[in-house]
């Protein structure tokens, strides 16, 4: 089996897991979601991620399930699946209705789980780095729709990661209509520059990346200056390295912006000590929450 689903308590295989065409997430895109990935077998950060699935959701007055029921869901849907590695994803809609854009027509929300195998990115990405475009997409404003909420809408980075692959890049960094740096498709931003690692900060407009917490406890513990602050790209440009952290691909070196060569264009030696560390944390952690 390819995936497993959990649709509102039951579990179904690929071929019967089906909702209705009138359900507003795949309407309109209004759902709200996480994704989880296991290390060992154990699902990493489960808390940080329901606690962000809970602000999204408030956010668009979405009614969440009972936490306690999701997460014997979502631990369920991952035993059932019995995959060495997983990728979790929960995704709450508004639920169906009338085919209309008021959201108060709609009926009880819908939660969906998928769990299906985890499959790491390719290795060369770590070893070598990867290229990213400075797309002509700008990042959505808060005011317009807040990126810090994680919701089903994800045209803006669709756009902007389809104008970066058709230049042959690998992933897009967007900018804000003011021209900062926001963050990339489906990750966050940091930039190592004067001996300082920084990072977009939040009020610039982006989701807070439970990785980018993470990362940021680690070098604040570890002694590296830390900032969030607002970027340009030209600090991209003068930056030692760059790097992108996201749940999926943990720390990821960036060596090319646009025609751009980052640093010596290579990844550096504090990415490669960041995730280091980052993995390290991960492996105490887990190990901790299996014993306790």
């Amino acid at each position: 089996m390819d995936y497993v689903v959990n649709i509102d308590g039951r579990l179904c295989g690929p071929d019967d897991a089906v909702i209705p065409v009138v359900d507003r997430g795949f309407l309109y895109g209004d759902s709200v979601y996480e994704v989880i990935r296991t290390y060992d077998g154990r699902l990493f950060a489960l808390g940080e991620h329901l606690d962000r699935l809970s602000r999204s959701a408030q956010r668009l007055f979405i009614d969440l399930p009972e936490r306690d029921w999701l997460e014997e869901q979502v631990r369920g849907t991952l035993q059932h699946g019995s995959f060495p590695e997983s990728y979790c994803r929960i995704i709450v809609t508004r639920g169906s209705g009338p085919i209309t854009l008021d959201p108060t027509t709609a009926e009880k929300p819908r939660t969906i789980i998928l769990v299906k195998p985890f499959v790491p990115y390719p290795a060369w990405m770590y070893e070598n780095g990867i290229k990213i475009l400075i797309p002509s997409v700008r990042r959505t404003p808060p005011a317009s729709l807040d990126p810090a909420i994680k919701s089903g809408n994800y045209l803006n980075s669709i756009l902007a990661l389809g104008e970066a692959r058709r230049a042959g890049y690998d992933d897009a960094l967007m900018l804000d209509t003011q021209g900062r740096v926001t963050e990339f498709t489906a990750a966050n931003v940091f930039v190592w520059k004067d001996q300082k690692l920084l990072t977009p900060a939040l009020e610039t407009g982006i989701l807070d990346g439970v990785t980018r917490g993470i990362l940021l406890f680690l070098a604040r513990s570890g002694g590296l200056p830390c900032l969030e602050s607002f970027l340009s790209q030209a600090d991209l440009e003068a930056a030692d390295e760059v790097l992108l952290t996201s749940t999926l691909r943990e720390v990821l070196p960036v060596v090319r912006i646009n025609e751009h060569s980052v640093g010596t264009g290579l990844p550096g030696p504090v990415t490669r000590s960041l995730h280091k560390r980052f993995l390290e944390y991960v492996s105490d952690r887990i190990l901790k929450d299996h014993t306790s």
